[in-house]
């Protein structure tokens, strides 16, 4: 039998992260387990089947290829984990996005990244600290990433300027979000780096954030917060930015502006302080930061797989019955269940398959229903 072109590839791989209730984590276990994304789809039913629930609704073949075909008409580009200009920074986190979906210069992928966030109400003055910062860090060669939201997000990206910036957006690759940045974005897909998980069309929506913020944290070997408050989008960038390792700064505000006290917390909790471009740099270090290596060693598919394991009646019972509506560690339930890490990890994406388990931040799951 003939090897599957890329194209047939490509195709199988957006079916499969399409397919709903596959997040990355799951995607990422069954390429591993599988090797090809085919072979992981026809695998799907009978793992649900295990796990007690019903397969997954596959996302369909013309469905696909018709966002497929939207993303060339935009004159945008798949970039799928495991190829060569997937950013290695990225890639390294748990929940790696599969697939990104890029506008813009590919180019600025391999430099350096800080990512500057804060508050979409900034004051004046934090617009304009941030503008200047941004710009500095562009003239010493880094890529500047931000969100493309309101506030210090626009003020980074203009500091920064157009073609040497990047911007993650929530939604589709093809949405404007905020309205009044509509150019900004286009100068940005036009002359740096535009990035979208989502699929064209998708208009952002409050849980899609969340997942806009881990992607600026990855991509970046350290995040700036130039004002935020307590609980923000912004500090969840920080910490998502602590957990993947990498440098997290903070500009210092007046403890009477509510919209510095996230900033002036970080800096209490060991987030490094920030006044000038220079401190941003002294940081990250010579290279970039935590990340600036310039690759990642994986698979031809993308992922170092682990030797399949299935799992029997007694251990499928045994992994089961130690989880609960309380989230736990995998490698807590590991540790209980006295079993390989390999058939945990294979009784939790049969449940998961099944609709019957929930991921949760930190490696963390629970039981449904």
């Amino acid at each position: 039998m003939s090897e599957p072109s890329l194209y047939d590839d490509r195709i199988a791989r957006l079916r499969l992260i399409r397919t709903g209730g596959i997040g990355p984590v799951t995607y990422k276990q069954l390429i591993a387990r599988f090797g090809t994304p085919a072979a992981a789809l026809a695998a799907l039913p009978d793992l649900a089947r295990r796990g007690g629930g019903k397969a997954p609704a596959i996302a369909t073949l013309a469905a696909v290829e018709a966002e497929v075909a939207t993303v060339e008409r935009l004159g945008a580009r798949y970039l799928f984990m495991g190829q060569g200009l997937y950013p290695a920074l990225l890639a390294r986190i748990e929940t790696a996005p599969p697939a990104l979906i890029l506008r813009g210069r590919t180019a600025l992928l391999e430099r350096p990244a800080v990512a500057i966030v804060g508050a979409r109400n900034a004051s004046a003055a934090a617009v304009r600290f941030a503008r200047g910062l941004a710009a500095e860090l562009a003239d010493a060669g880094l890529l500047v990433v931000s969100g493309l939201a309101r506030g210090i997000d626009t003020a980074a990206h203009q500091g920064a300027g157009a073609a040497r910036t990047a911007g993650v957006i929530a939604g589709g690759i093809d949405i404007v979000y905020p309205p009044e940045n509509a150019e900004l974005q286009q100068a940005i897909a036009e002359g740096g780096l535009l990035l979208a998980e989502q699929p064209p069309g998708t208009e952002p929506r409050a849980r899609h954030f969340p997942y806009r913020n881990r992607i600026i944290a990855g991509l970046a070997g350290g995040t700036v917060v130039v004002e935020a408050a307590p609980r923000s989008g912004s500090l969840i960038t920080a910490r998502l930015a602590s957990e993947y390792g990498r440098d997290v700064m903070a500009v210092p505000g007046s403890p009477l502006d509510p919209r510095a006290q996230g900033c002036n917390l970080l800096i209490r909790e060991g987030a490094v302080l920030v006044q000038t471009a220079a401190d941003v740099i002294e940081a990250l270090g010579p290279i970039g930061g935590a990340g600036a290596a310039r690759g990642v060693a994986m698979s031809a598919s993308g992922y170092d797989a682990p030797p399949a394991a299935d799992a029997d009646d007694r251990e499928r019972a045994r992994a089961t019955g130690l989880l609960g509506p309380t989230a736990v560690a995998v490698d807590e339930l590991i540790r209980q269940a006295g079993l390989a890490p390999a058939i945990v990890q294979t009784v939790l994406l049969e449940l998961e398959l099944g609709g019957r388990l929930e991921r949760h931040a930190g490696g963390r799951v629970s039981l449904l229903g």
